[in-house]
């Protein structure tokens, strides 16, 4: 098929290797020159597992290119997937400008062509949007009616950073609300031979389920951590409790999410919790838990930060500074938040993370980590042997095996170690190891 990807960060990038890997023609659109050159080129605009080479193959392949002209990309293509940013507004709310500036965009593009345009909204998006907000800009613009001269549908992806290409060679399922035949058919022949199952409902059930897919994830999260910290209090192994309420898979369901670790962050979960809150607020509906789950995630956090200013040291090493480990997303990592408080406090700070590297941050994350931490590149430094050399104390944020034999390798007596990510237990570090809340 011909395909125009619109947004190109981390679901449109991964979409638009994958797309052309499997043999379909896909054009990239984005308001980001850098991006495009550097897809052009066959590099890849987000660290990702995998993404280096499938770039690299999809750039060679010839079926990809790339523009900033939405009216191109829907006038040769026949299905457009959105993946543009939904970010947070300073309210809580859902911040929906750049998808309303592009339904306008289509709208007059779709004018122009004789032949039904597929727009497949993958934008995490409020309930509604699709048909209340969304398809009246559209056929305003284009003068044509969905369902006619153009069909909308929502599939939401269910793409994590770190393992995006495996999640979308096999999701959990594949889920497309529509209002017509046609588009769920078109979908079927280009996501039906995936490993799972393809179901078709409501735009806004699809809408509403993607949100409380996110919720939920949030919310196993911060039940671990809950749990965890009362099982500190108690006496009781954290890990050995989560295990055994693993061993449910009748009623429990799965066991992703919950184990206990450091807060939750990144460019989903806490947006969404926002949006969520805030639309029932809107609505007079009171949820209290999921109310609660950001001033929990924040109280976890605190904790973070009362143990460390308890110890009284002021020079500090950070061990990974994105809001999970293998990737480079900064935006709203509680290790970002951490070191801001830190350094609020008078903390010297020193900072390694593999997978950030400054100068090829872009777009949003760039924004993120200038506006929180502006003297940031004073503070990394380039090999984790350098951060342990200079640090009293060290906050391990990253779970890998190679940073696991390099604290046991060359932590001294001397030095604290804040493990948030559970280290593997059989490295011998010298280091006094403190974890969170185990």
């Amino acid at each position: 098929m011909k395909i125009s990807i619109f947004g190109l960060g981390y679901v449109g990038a991964v979409s638009l290797a994958c797309l052309t890997r499997d043999g379909h023609e896909v054009i990239g659109v984005d308001i980001d020159a850098t991006k495009l050159d550097l897809i052009m080129a066959g590099k890849t605009p987000v660290v990702e597992e995998g993404m280096v080479d499938l770039m690299a193959a999809a750039a060679a392949s010839g079926r990809v290119a790339v523009t900033t002209d939405a009216q191109r990309a829907v006038l040769e293509s026949e299905i457009s997937l959105v993946c543009v940013g939904t970010p947070s507004a300073a309210n809580g709310s859902q911040d929906q400008g750049a998808i309303l500036r592009l339904a306008e965009e289509m709208g007059r593009a779709i004018a122009g062509k004789s032949a039904p345009h597929i727009v497949v909204l993958r934008s995490t998006l409020v309930p509604g949007t699709v048909e209340d907000v969304l398809r009246p800009i559209i056929e305003k613009h284009s003068g044509k009616k969905d369902g006619e001269g153009f069909f909308l549908c929502f599939q939401p992806e269910f793409l994590r950073e770190g393992s995006s290409i495996r999640d979308y060679d096999k999701p959990p399922f594949t889920v497309v609300g529509a209002n017509h035949a046609y588009p769920v058919e078109r979908l079927r022949e280009l996501f039906g031979k995936l490993p799972c199952r393809f179901i078709e409902t409501s735009v806004r059930s699809a809408e509403m389920m993607k949100y409380c897919c996110n919720n939920f994830h949030a919310l196993k999260i911060t039940f671990a951590n809950e749990t965890a910290r009362l099982c500190e209090a108690l006496g009781v192994d954290p890990f050995e409790v989560m295990d055994l309420i693993c061993q449910d898979h009748q009623l429990n369901i799965s066991p992703a999410y919950l184990k206990p670790g450091f807060a939750f962050g990144g460019s989903c979960l806490p947006k969404d919790l926002r949006a969520t809150t805030y639309l029932a607020k809107m609505h007079d509906v009171e949820i209290p838990m999921l109310a609660g789950i950001m001033q929990s995630n924040r109280n976890h956090l605190d904790l973070a930060l009362r143990k460390l200013l308890a110890l009284g040291k002021r020079r500090i090493g950070f061990v990974g500074l994105s809001f999970k480990t293998g990737t480079d997303d900064l935006r709203e990592s509680p290790l970002v938040t951490l070191a801001e408080q830190l350094i609020g406090k008078g903390m010297q700070l020193t900072i390694y993370d593999p997978e950030v590297h400054l100068a090829s941050l872009l777009g949003a994350n760039r924004s993120f980590i200038e506006r929180h931490l502006p003297h940031i590149g004073e503070m990394m430094r380039a090999d984790l042997e350098g951060v342990i050399a200079e640090s009293e104390v060290l906050v391990v944020g990253l779970s890998t095996p190679e940073v696991a034999a390099t604290l046991a390798r060359l932590c001294r007596p001397e030095q604290v170690l804040l493990d948030l990510v559970n280290l593997p237990r059989g490295e011998a570090i010298a280091a006094r190891v403190d974890g969170l809340c185990w």
